[in-house]
């Protein structure tokens, strides 16, 4: 492919005008009525029934007629409710000063306190009614076709508080967690900074710090990237206070949920969510850790590329090869046609994946103003469809963005056509087909280098991608983990957040980084931090692209025959643990070998890397 510097040309904003015409549109509250009846629905259902913990189990009639009734409400009501929470996520996720989008949103997640309320009514009930599952499974279809939602359910039940308790938890979550993850969005969202550029101060308005962030990872010249990282600390130290009451107030709800309900500590809950125990994150995380010191050697090569001692981090995520001596930029349309051709040399159903949510404006690319950074891909479950949000700069690691959240939207396509209760994925799993799909761009892109230049400018980006994923993650692990100890004994100050963050970023960086040279508010911006209902976001993302790239390396062993196995496991992945499903294809995840292994192939390019 051609290396090209990129015109002007308008970045796309999505389009869900075929979902519905709009949040006044009389269609979407309609779907709004709907779904409050269909929750009036499923809580008349439980009530009918009795449903409650405690109660000696029922007959087996009885037993088939709640477990009937219920999975076929809630897969009714889960499609609806995600369907809309994703529409109405649209608006606020790319205008956090959109009033009407935040209350047509604050309206939903009541009615999603409902749903989970029923939820929990129904598993804490279930969890009673276990010895009947067995029998029960061999009689329903319907039962068996969800029977690994049904086992897990009643299994976990036994980390549910009473149904009082877990009810009121759900609504306080409204002015709890969720409050603080809100405020930390709109914050961040709307934070902007005056910055100096060719000598004069983009003031008015002055500059997103998406774009900002954008400025200090990859602009080509090293000083606008000094500035632009200082101009950034020093945005986040302007709103660092509220940043950390919102990390306090979340990390504190959580802490005490996982108490009340008997957790070990929030790992253990966030073990079960990703459904691997604690011997599998021990292997992966170990050699994880054996592998920083390689990846710390291709830290201190950059350095020396950039000539600098020690690399800053304001040059981490810097370009090594001047634009048109083989460091590649993209325009949008550019992106599109190499992530179109890629994806087809795998499978006509990924490419035509791509094609569509191309053609379809499923992505919004253009950073702005009270948009969210960051990237991600939402399901519209009604629709059949994905919607992808990124911050495109035209740099070579936003097109590997780009082909990574199309993965999910290739993930979510396997999924389709299942009832919402057996498409509900752990993160681990969750990140598999966006890493595989990163991967074969990538390597599309190695192998189509036409220069020495060229090679060092890709391997380049997808070095600088993984070691966020094997060492930035972990940096991320031990952050969240010693805050969670200290939350437990009182609140934690900014300087305490930063002095963590700067602790775990020694550990694992190493020598790779100039320690003058860190970023002490990585904890401020990132919003998988502020998840009250999902601790410990981190690891799931490494398991992702070692996994991933595992299976990559039996795609080019077996060719096309690996396609059809790959899709059926993407289409189980609410149905099966990730031991089971790797498995299939002869992987040990509780062993460090596969880790290793995949860890290898990282490592080789580092090697190369160096050599070139």
């Amino acid at each position: 492919m051609t290396v090209s510097a990129p015109i002007d040309e308008g970045l796309p904003h999505w389009d869900l005008s075929n979902i519905y015409r709009g949040l006044e549109s009389a269609e979407f509250t309609r779907a709004v009525d709907d779904l409050n009846r269909q929750v009036d629905d499923l809580d008349q259902f439980l009530e009918s029934h009795a449903l409650a913990r405690g109660r000696p189990p029922v007959g087996a009639a009885e037993l088939q007629a709640v477990v009937e009734g219920y999975l076929e409400r809630a897969n009714r009501t889960l499609e609806l409710s995600g369907t809309l929470g994703a529409y109405v996520r649209s608006f606020v996720t790319t205008d956090s000063y959109n009033t009407a989008a935040r209350q047509w949103l604050s309206k939903l997640e009541q009615v999603g306190v409902r749903l989970r309320q029923a939820a929990t009514r129904f598993e804490g009930w279930l969890g009673d009614n276990a010895g009947g599952l067995p029998a029960l499974l061999a009689e329903s279809g319907l039962a068996r076709d969800h029977a690994f939602f049904l086992k897990e359910a009643a299994d976990q039940s036994r980390y549910l508080m009473s149904e009082t308790e877990e009810g009121l938890a759900a609504e306080l979550s409204l002015s709890g967690g969720m409050a603080w993850s809100k405020l930390q969005g709109t914050v961040t969202s709307q934070l902007r900074v005056p910055f100096e550029r060719d000598g004069q101060v983009d003031m008015a308005p002055a500059m997103s710090i998406t774009t900002l962030q954008n400025l200090a990872w990859h602009d080509p010249d090293g000083e606008v990237r000094r500035r632009a990282y200082a101009a950034e600390l020093a945005a986040w130290e302007s709103v660092r206070e509220p940043l950390a009451a919102c990390l306090n107030g979340v990390k504190g709800a959580s802490a005490t949920l996982n108490r009340r309900r008997g957790r070990a500590n929030a790992l253990h809950g966030a073990l079960d969510q990703s459904r691997l125990d604690l011997a599998t994150l021990d292997a992966m995380l170990g050699a994880m850790q054996s592998a920083f010191p390689v990846f710390r050697r291709y830290l201190r090569a950059k350095a020396a590329r950039l000539g600098h001692a020690a690399l800053p981090w304001y040059d981490l995520f810097a370009p090594v090869v001047p634009i048109g001596q083989g460091e590649r930029h993209f325009t949008f349309s550019q992106a599109e046609e190499f992530i179109e051709q890629q994806f087809g040399h795998f499978s006509g159903t990924l490419a035509g994946l791509a094609r569509r949510a191309f053609a379809g404006r499923w992505i919004d690319a253009e950073p702005r103003a009270g948009k969210r950074g960051g990237a991600f891909c939402m399901w519209l479950p009604a629709a059949r469809e994905s919607r992808i949000l990124c911050n495109f700069d035209g740099s070579l690691d936003q097109l590997f963005t780009i082909a990574h959240e199309l993965g999910h939207a290739y993930h979510n396509q396997c999924l389709a056509g299942k009832p919402a209760l057996q498409t509900l994925t752990p993160m681990t799993l969750a990140e598999t087909a966006s890493t595989f799909c990163e991967t074969l761009a990538t390597d599309a892109a190695l192998a189509a280098a036409a220069s020495p230049a060229e090679e060092l400018s890709i391997l380049e980006s997808f070095l600088t991608g993984a070691t966020q994923v094997v060492v930035d993650i972990t940096s991320r692990f031990l952050f969240e983990q010693e805050v969670f100890e200290r939350r437990a004994q009182a609140e934690l100050s900014a300087d305490d957040f930063c002095e963590i963050m700067l602790r775990a970023q020694r550990t694992t960086y190493g020598d790779g980084l100039d320690p003058r040279y860190l970023h002490p508010y990585m904890w401020a911006w990132k919003p998988h931090y502020y998840r009250a209902d999902l601790s410990f976001y981190n690891y799931p993302y490494a398991f992702g692209l070692l996994f991933g790239i595992g299976l990559y390396a039996q795609y080019q062993t077996r060719g096309p025959a690996f396609v059809a196995d790959y899709e059926a496991l993407l289409s189980s992945t609410g149905e099966a643990a990730p031991a089971e499903l790797a498995a299939r294809f002869g992987i040990d995840i509780r062993q460090a070998q596969f880790w290793r292994e995949s860890l290898g192939i990282i490592e080789g390019r580092i090697e190369r890397y160096i050599r070139l």
